[in-house]
């Protein structure tokens, strides 16, 4: 594998459209504006915002361009969409995130983040400049023996939970369209997967740092499902700048998975609660159970070696400063000191530095 011979994200003259789906997620809103910042355009599809999403939070300006609110489950509204602009590159986000969720909506899931993928990928194989695919899946995809061992891009993968279980499907779909690319000479399409991100913005349900804010700001208390459970804890712009290298950057076909987690051992849940209450100064009201222990992996580590020798990739945050820096975004806003959109390019500027 030969490393990049150029510094990470030194960019320059980028132009090209960029499709990004799932952009009024947590992690493609962040996304599209990392790509503004580095002077790419964007189209985004995606479903509805929620409410409190930070992309409801965010100035018109660090939105899409040009954006579709429809749903990637349907097949002929996905080949119509893309096919009515010339894209340069893609980025695959949309999907069902949430393992608890999966639970509840197993088929949606599936539906989703399955055959959804297939809709996409199919749509833009059509497309005659695209130059690459960056497919977002999870770290959840790999087969958890609770080991505490940290897995590496060709280990085996499986789900126990619908998400998980779902995300595998989702790595079938990419591998069977890597296939027909490369028999078609087609744009290079590459799996990314990321460990638990964090940052200002994310409110999403049944995810820990969101789940802390919210008992915060309503002063009652979290529910905590098991407080020895470890997770790659990383700040969002961390695997985001990985993701726009591997896409952007790398043109080496045969590199089919990366993994972008912290450089340290995870951090259990016990660990993260201690270091945002030192960052939001003072106890967290919190009670203890174990009612969801048995649906969810109690250890995961990623080991995102491969990411730092073909890319020159590595996390500008560790997982203590991740939680501050998220914890922090959010006491500003709170407070009034400043806007979602000035926090998020303040962050930006702050993670391109460190890459350039």
């Amino acid at each position: 594998m030969a490393m990049l011979s150029h510094k990470p994200l030194t960019l320059s003259n980028n132009s090209g459209l960029v499709l990004v789906t799932g952009h009024t997620g947590f992690k493609g809103a962040w996304l599209v504006m990392l790509l503004h910042k580095l002077g790419f355009k964007t189209v985004g599809i995606s479903l509805p915002p929620d409410l409190e999403s930070l992309y409801t939070k965010l100035s018109v300006d660090d939105r899409p361009s040009i954006e579709y609110f429809a749903d990637i489950r349907d097949r002929a509204r996905m080949i119509k969409i893309i096919s009515d602009h010339n894209f340069s590159y893609a980025f695959h986000l949309a999907a069902q995130p949430l393992v608890l969720e999966s639970y509840k909506k197993p088929i949606e899931t599936f539906e989703t983040n399955v055959m959804g993928t297939a809709h996409i990928l199919e749509a833009l194989m059509l497309q005659k400049n695209l130059k690459s695919i960056g497919v977002v899946t999870t770290d959840k995809v790999y087969k958890n023996d609770n080991k505490s061992r940290k897995f590496v891009e060709n280990d085996a993968l499986g789900g126990k939970d619908p998400y998980s279980a779902s995300k595998v499907g989702t790595e079938t779909v990419v591998k069977t369209w890597q296939t027909l690319s490369n028999l078609e000479n087609g744009p290079r399409i590459i799996s990314l997967r990321a460990g638990n991100v964090i940052g200002g913005g994310d409110f999403a349900p049944d995810r820990l740092l969101p789940d802390i804010l919210r008992s915060y700001i309503s002063e009652k208390a979290i529910e905590i499902r098991n407080l020895e459970s470890t997770r790659p804890w990383q700040h969002v712009l961390d695997p985001l700048t990985g993701y726009v290298m591997a896409v952007i950057l790398l043109e080496d076909k045969s590199i089919g998975a990366l993994n972008f987690g912290p450089a340290e051992a995870s951090l259990s849940v016990a660990n993260v609660i201690q270091y945002a209450e030192s960052a939001w100064g003072k106890p967290l009201l919190k009670n203890i159970t174990e009612m969801e222990q048995k649906l969810e992996a109690v250890t995961l580590e990623l080991d995102s070696s491969k990411a730092k020798d073909v890319l020159g990739w590595e996390p500008a945050l560790n997982q203590e400063e991740a939680i501050f820096s998220t914890i922090g975004w959010w006491k500003k806003l709170i407070q009034g000191n400043s806007t979602a959109s000035a926090l998020c390019h303040d962050d930006i500027i702050s993670a391109l530095n460190s890459y350039l």
